[in-house]
């Protein structure tokens, strides 16, 4: 490892140190061109475009200007000879010009320039639709949520689930193609917030702020193997121009209000931004029913009976401050420090027990649940990159430190059997944590041939990774009693978990034969862990090394079609939320607890994908076969009096074979639809052969479908809407759900600002989901009700005006793409209330 990182800073110290002793070309300074660069579809101005001269044949600019905000622009300081004159501009393909220069005293007039929306780039293919949604790349998804206006208002979790190939549940956590073995990136980086919590972390981004959305199906060797289904990374609005804006979006409605500020300024080299989101959630009512059975070791049956009405309140921030620094035209600085914040409260009410054994009741029991669950977290990242002369070459070298603080406690309050409004007993228990990581990386990309086809990347990356977990259990008298700690070393400890992954990557991207791009590449990881106990017990867990191999391959078709097919390897490890050893008996019919010693996953992924587009209507087919072993399973025993005990072992074997299809429709230039169907077929097996051995398989289906109406005086009528079928889990199933949604909007003020009014869930006051556990020894039915209809109203503006600055920045930011969290990482373990404890669908 250290002689790894002094031989990659090696490199980077040599490479700075020559691109400073590189001298810009002089110019010539005779001649006049004009051209007008004009958008090829709207036959709009396209201002501030770059134009830029090249001798016929060469790699080298001998000449350039920007146009103004008419798109015009004037060319000088050229000689007699061959040129060829590139058009470009940020969203654009770049317009090409042959120019024959044979007098260097008059005025070359080249007219109007159309240019295309970016279709064609190194390793990609644009499908191209009005205002497209989706862009195809050989390794990736690209939703352009921007374009997208049926979200306004809303938040991550909204533009997700408008996303080809991924499943946002009504908790918001995120699966890709059934599975929720994901990484989530914000803009390109990981986030202590979305690491804590993929579905916290959606709640505190406004969707107004999402630019785009990538679904990574195959990642390359450049990334981390972790992440068994893909890579999701969010990519937020960036400000690349000059001058200062303050946007203000604000909303209110029957379950949540939100709050949102964010100022951008550049002068100069320096560009500042500095903002916040809040977003509160209240009034979100709900109940449960649960029915376990279970047999007994002693031949008897026992059976209990559970219901509650249960509520939820949260608070939710992400605040943010970023400066980024051109040094010069090759050397560019970015910094950034993001904060978030989250406060959960829930409440299970007239939480009532009955247990019956061989049908005659035991005993009653009246009970009040009341969890806690508030965390902060920052990131700090400060990155340097390195551009060349030659079109395509880089070096970066990024840093980011993250931490994660998290409160996690939860009071049962027990009344008295005989008179159920007296208190009897309360116990609670506390559970600080902390997740604290440090990253290094270093990269280098670069073509290794004259036209730029041939890219050559490598690199080297480590992760210093602490997580800490405080828990302890305390039990009261009546309502006045003092808590008082109990000595039980597996209810009150302190477990530590430090993890070190050192890794190198080589890739390399080429074109083969005709239309054909084949991009390879390998990535070695080796994982240190040291996991201890304050008392007693101490984890023995082995160091190990992983070979991931990638290959991704593409072929241009006719009408910009493209097909692709991929495989590549992954490791998931286990998070902090199936590791800690915190015992949650917040339901006391359903105790749970994580294992210190579970070892990674590991899955192999292939799929084959088309896309096409024919006239006004873009096709994407996507078929795909994942095997997984080593998966990570609950395990459950029945303990006394018929009370379930899950832990997590390294059982399982997953295997799902499946399709997806997204379409995008523009049925005028006035109304568009798009949509698509999940289809795929799941096989679970925990690889036992004694009483726990179990296995399941069946299909899994999901659909959405988003409709966008223009209407005059600058209306919009939206609509969407949500559905996912029964989901096949190892040990019996979870029921499917349905949301939709209508909403109204207008934009006034020459669109600096919009007003809109919605409603969701609408024709109904609840909706039901119904689950199941079936084991040789156990049968769970739960029934989770939630009130979920919405009606809320949303508006926002912008003040201040910036101009386009004369050439777009290039930015890196530091990537992990790791851990396996179940969709809810973070301190204890999660608390399944009332209701069932089915296998997390990975």
């Amino acid at each position: 490892m250290k002689n790894l990182l002094n031989l990659a800073l090696a490199f980077f110290f040599i490479g700075t140190s020559m691109s400073f002793a590189q001298q810009p070309q002089a110019e010539a300074t005779a001649g006049r061109i004009r051209g007008i660069a004009k958008d090829l579809k709207t036959g709009e101005a396209v201002g501030y475009a770059t134009a830029a001269l090249y001798k016929k044949g060469t790699e080298v600019s001998t000449s350039g200007a920007v146009a103004d905000g008419d798109g015009v622009f004037y060319i000088t300081g050229y000689e007699v000879g061959e040129y060829e004159l590139h058009l470009t501009f940020l969203g654009y393909e770049t317009a090409k010009r042959t120019v024959n220069i044979n007098s260097l005293s008059s005025e070359i007039n080249l007219g109007e320039i159309g240019m295309t929306d970016e279709g064609v780039a190194l390793e990609e293919v644009t499908v191209q639709g009005q205002r497209e949604l989706i862009e195809e790349r050989v390794d990736r998804t690209i939703y352009k949520a921007e374009n997208d206006k049926t979200t306004a208002g809303g938040d991550g979790t909204d533009v997700l689930r408008r996303v080809p190939m991924l499943s946002v549940d009504l908790d918001g956590n995120v699966s890709l193609r059934g599975s929720s073995n994901i990484l989530v990136l914000i803009n390109n980086r990981p986030s202590a917030i979305a690491a804590s919590s993929i579905s916290d972390a959606l709640k505190q981004i406004p969707a107004d702020e999402i630019k785009a959305v990538e679904v990574i199906t195959s990642p390359s060797a450049k990334y981390d193997a972790e992440g068994t289904s893909g890579v999701i990374n969010i990519v937020t609005k960036k400000n690349t121009l000059q001058g200062a804006t303050l946007n203000v979006n604000t909303g209110f409605g029957l379950r949540g209000s939100n709050l949102g500020l964010q100022g951008s300024a550049r002068t100069g080299k320096f560009g500042f931004s500095l903002g916040g989101f809040g977003r509160a959630g209240y009034n979100v009512l709900g109940s449960f029913d649960n029915k376990q059975v279970t047999n007994n070791a002693d031949g008897t049956v026992s059976t209990s009976l559970q219901s509650a009405d249960t509520e939820r309140r949260d608070v939710f921030g992400r605040y943010n401050f970023g400066v980024d620094y051109d040094i010069n035209e090759y050397n560019f600085l970015t910094g950034a420090v993001n904060f978030g914040i989250r406060n959960s409260k829930n409440w299970q009410t007239d939480f009532l027990t009955q247990n019956y054994l061989d049908d005659v009741l035991r005993g009653t029991q009246n009970r009040e649940t009341y969890t806690l669950d508030n965390s902060n977290s920052i990131d700090v990242s400060l990155n340097y990159t390195r551009t060349f002369e030659k079109k395509g070459r880089e070096l970066s070298l990024l840093t980011l430190y993250s931490t994660n603080d998290r409160e996690n406690s939860f009071t049962n309050t027990l009344y008295d059997q005989i008179d159920l409004e007296d208190v009897f007993s309360r116990t609670k228990n506390v559970n600080p944590s902390k997740n604290e990581e440090f990253t290094v990386q270093l990269d280098y990309v670069t073509p290794v041939d004259d036209k730029g086809n041939k890219i050559l990347e490598y690199g080297a990356k480590n992760i210093l990774r602490k997580a800490y977990s405080d828990f302890s259990y305390y039990l009261a008298d009546g309502s006045e009693g003092e808590f008082v700690e109990l000595e039980d070393p597996s209810l009150s400890n302190e477990f530590s978990y430090d993890q070190n992954v050192t890794a190198g990557y080589v890739s390399f991207t080429t074109p083969i034969l005709k239309n054909y791009t084949l991009k390879g590449g390998v990535r070695y990881e080796y994982t240190t862990i040291n996991a201890d106990f304050k008392t007693e017990y101490e984890a023995e867990i082995p160091s190990y090394g992983t070979f991931v191999p990638s290959v991704n391959a593409s072929r241009k078709l006719k009408n910009g079609n493209l097909i692709k097919a991929a495989y590549n390897r992954r490791i998931q490890r286990p998070s902090l939320r199936y590791l800690n050893p915190n015992i949650d008996i917040s339901n006391p019919q359903q105790i749970s607890q994580g294992n210190p010693e579970l070892d990674p996953e590991m899955t192999d992924n292939y799929e084959l994908g088309y896309s096409t587009f024919i006239k006004n209507t873009t096709l994407n087919f996507t078929g795909f076969y994942r095997n997984t072993t080593g998966s990570i399973q609950p395990l459950r025993t029945v303990q006394n009096d018929g009370v379930i005990f899950t832990t997590y072992e390294n059982i399982g074997h997953e295997q799902a074979v499946g399709t997806n299809m997204f379409f995008n429709i523009n049925i005028s230039n006035k109304f568009s639809l798009n949509g698509g169907g999940d289809l795929y077929y799941a096989m679970l097996d925990n690889g036992l052969t004694d009483q726990y051995a179990a296995k399941n398989e069946g299909f899994v289906v999901s659909g959405r479908l988003f409709g966008n109406y223009t209407l005059p005086k600058d209306w919009q009528a939206q609509i969407f809407s949500f559905a996912r079928g029964r989901q096949v889990q190892l040990q019996g199933s979870s029921g499917g759900f349905a949301v939709y949604g209508l909403n109204f909007n207008k934009q006034f003020n020459e669109k600096k600002g919009s007003i809109g009014f919605g409603a969701e869930n609408f024709l109904m006051k609840e909706f039901k989901i119904n689950n199941e556990i079936i084991t040789p020894t156990i049968v769970q039915n739960s029934t989770n009700a939630m009130r979920n209809m919405n009606f809320k109203v949303n508006f926002s503006y912008r003040i201040g005006k910036m101009s386009m600055d004369q050439r777009p920045r290039r930015r890196k930011s530091i990537n992990n793409d790791d851990q396996k969290d179940g969709g809810d990482g973070g301190g204890q373990m999660e608390n399944q209330g009332g209701g069932s404890t089915p296998a997390r669908n990975k």
